[in-house]
């Protein structure tokens, strides 16, 4: 999760300038390439959750890391835009699917009862990627080139994921003889053989899942909310120089943007932990669409940092409210399946608000529209979700309550 920030919205947006500047490319032509990755991992995203739940997340995981690096590295030489969208489109492929998902499903594999502070941690270490990569860009950048910069952050993902990932995962507790939430001995001891959940967690499968209204409202309102995301993030740096914002004031909104959602993390994990998912959920919405109206009319140093904290604040809820949603609401035994039939609303939400944004600056020459147009879904996700009650468990007498 932390060097999966090489393929980021954030650190592209780094390269927009540059890219554009030496090689005459449009934000249009620039973002599209995300949004060609996004379409490839809507695709891919089913097979990949099946795999996790077939073969394990170790392979999945040590597998994308790999082509991530090569991906990023080979960015370096990618000069016409064929070459530079199957190069980004790849590595925006793993970062969207392959580490999304299988990060999250072991993660929530692990934890019931503690999930929302265990996820929380997770985006932590996404938040703390999301601070240092395109830091690291942008130095390389101002102290040599784009092209070096792509090589570094490359690099920096085999060296610094490869061996944890290959050495250390293991996938459920029940594996190693433990239970979920850090116990020391298994709640049940066939549960423990068979590795399937214990009985705190509601036991679902895939097809079961789908066929609940509620999959299919997180589902939607996670894409709609990656709209905002990827719309704004892409585009941000080159937003605040067009208001005649510095490029070091630029990006170090950017960072003071990542450090407010590293500062949210962990937050957000206990906030989720006790309200319904509902709230929680049309908390972050609010928060989005909130920042998305107040972006507007950033034009001052103090404008920028104080609304990216805001946008970074509800980043943070994004990354966390709905891998704890899915687990909590549909379980533990098919996670990945389930993970994998909705993530292509997430990759194709990144995929869409991508070239919106651009379109629109390039019609309108603003960015005014897209923000309006970005709090509208925000209001929009939170009507959604609000009809989005936890499902009774097949098993289980009809109960419409949400705990």
């Amino acid at each position: 999760m932390f060097v999966r920030n090489a393929a980021a919205s954030l650190t592209l947006a780094v390269f927009v300038y540059p890219l554009s500047q030496e090689l005459g490319w449009s934000r249009t032509l620039i973002a599209g390439a995300a949004s060609a990755g996004g379409l490839v991992a809507s695709a891919t995203s089913p097979g990949i959750g099946w795999l996790i739940d077939r073969y394990g997340a170790k392979i999945v995981l040590a597998t994308s890391v790999f082509v991530l690096g090569l991906a990023t590295i080979s960015l370096a030489w990618a000069v016409a835009p064929l070459t530079f969208y199957l190069a980004y489109g790849a590595g925006r492929m793993i970062f969207s699917s392959p580490l999304q998902i299988g990060a999250s499903v072991v993660v929530s594999r692990w934890f019931i009862r503690m999930r929302g502070r265990a996820v929380g941690l997770l985006s932590l270490t996404h938040s703390a990627g999301m601070v240092l990569f395109p830091l690291i860009a942008s130095v390389t950048i101002a102290y040599r080139d784009y092209q070096s910069a792509w090589i570094v952050l490359g690099v920096m993902a085999w060296v610094i994921a490869l061996p944890p990932v290959i050495l250390f995962i293991a996938e459920t507790p029940e594996d190693v003889g433990l239970a979920p939430d850090g116990d020391s001995a298994p709640v049940d001891s066939d549960a423990a053989d068979s590795g399937q959940p214990s009985a705190q967690d509601p036991v679902w499968t895939a097809g079961q899942a789908m066929r609940t209204k509620t999959l299919w409202l997180l589902a939607v309102g996670v894409g709609l909310l990656f709209v905002i995301h990827s719309g704004t993030n892409i585009h941000l740096v080159a937003y605040f120089r067009d208001q005649g914002l510095g490029e070091t004031i630029a990006a170090s909104a950017i960072s003071v943007m990542a450090v407010s959602m590293a500062a949210s993390s962990v937050p957000w994990g206990w906030i989720v932990e006790r309200l319904p998912i509902r709230m929680s959920f049309m908390l972050t919405a609010a928060a989005m669409a909130a920042a998305s109206v107040l972006f507007i009319s950033a034009d001052s140093t103090e404008e920028a940092y104080a609304y990216s904290a805001v946008f970074g604040f509800a980043l943070a809820g994004l990354l966390t409210v709905p891998p704890v949603a899915y687990a909590d609401y549909f379980g533990r035994l098919s996670l990945g399946t389930i993970r994998g039939v909705t993530e292509p609303f997430m990759s194709l939400g990144q995929a869409i608000g991508a070239v919106v944004s651009g379109a629109i600056y390039d019609v309108t020459d603003s960015y005014t529209i897209a923000f309006l147009t970005f709090a509208t879904l925000g209001v929009a996700t939170m009507a959604g979700i609000a009809f989005a009650s936890k499902p009774s468990p097949p098993s289980a007498p009809a109960d419409l309550g949400e705990n």
